[in-house]
């Protein structure tokens, strides 16, 4: 009788323990008009989000280059990072989704004639497909944006474009686009995009993220909580140092962390949490 109890208080934990592990789907899609295709995400449902009747906050974490919606789940381990941060009380419950931008174009932006218009579906069609099909809160501060390299400049250029959208941005060891005009001149070539200087300039303008925060309004300074994140052995170290000097003279308020690390997901797993966490302090209430 004695082993029969304990088998069943085994079992009980057992059943407890996998209702409170989230779940992730990393093959889901959408029709997009913009874009003439489907489009393929992954998504993150915490723990509790099939037990209950509650909306959530939502994180749009974006890949880098050369990944798709999968990288996060497969490389970053998001499932169980979730649901430790979660589970240790660093981070609320939310809903994260990953979108896949592997689309051999201009990453997460329209291109330089604006026939391949990636930003246009994230924000016409994306966010308002996720946000109808997930049970999640729509008002500005209980959504958030990051991403990895490719992503960190996506992170970046979604946050700056549209402030008004999104209440934190956490980009990481993040591509803040071509540094000088002549940088974006030779990657459009790179990408067999031609266009006349005029284009060119303008374009770099609205894709340089020194540029955006130059030109953010005062009253627009505390519009979105940034927190950047770079390894002090990665490639992109300089410009997102600029970025953070760029902050500093711009008196924005940002956090800016150079930590111990490379361009890797040894590094990008371990600063997830500390995402997590930074996103949740602006979903709750103060």
């Amino acid at each position: 009788m004695k082993n029969l109890l304990l088998f069943l208080a085994a079992s009980l934990l057992s059943v407890s323990l996998i209702a409170q592990t989230g779940k992730v789907y990393d093959n889901q899609s959408l029709p997009s008009k913009i874009l003439k295709s489907d489009r393929k995400y992954a998504v993150y449902l915490p723990p509790d989000y099939e037990s209950s009747q509650r909306s959530y906050p939502v994180l749009y974490l974006l890949h880098g280059a050369g990944d798709d919606q999968t990288g996060w789940v497969q490389f970053g381990e998001v499932l169980h990072i979730a649901n430790k941060a979660i589970a240790d009380g660093i981070a609320t419950p939310m809903i994260i989704v990953m979108p896949d931008a592997k689309t051999g174009q201009m990453g997460y932006f329209n291109n330089l004639k604006n026939d391949w218009r990636y930003e246009d579906f994230f924000f016409e069609e994306f966010i308002p497909f996720i946000e109808k099909t997930y049970r999640i809160k729509s008002e500005k501060r209980f959504r958030a944006v990051a991403g990895l390299s490719m992503g960190g400049g996506g992170s970046f250029m979604y946050a700056l474009h549209h402030p008004e959208l999104f209440s934190s941005a956490c980009p990481l060891s993040a591509y803040v686009g071509p540094l000088t005009v002549a940088d974006a001149k030779a990657g459009m070539e790179r990408m067999n995009q031609k266009g006349t200087d005029v284009e060119i300039e303008a374009y770099f303008k609205k894709h340089n993220a020194i540029s955006l925060i130059n030109e953010v309004k005062d009253d627009q300074k505390k519009a979105v909580r940034w927190y950047i994140d770079c390894g002090d052995d990665d490639f992109l170290y300089e410009g997102n140092s600029l970025v953070h000097i760029a902050m500093k003279k711009k008196e924005i308020p940002h956090e800016f962390r150079i930590r111990d690390g490379a361009h890797n997901w040894t590094y990008w797993r371990t600063a997830l949490p500390t995402v997590l966490s930074f996103v949740s302090e602006t979903f709750h209430q103060n």
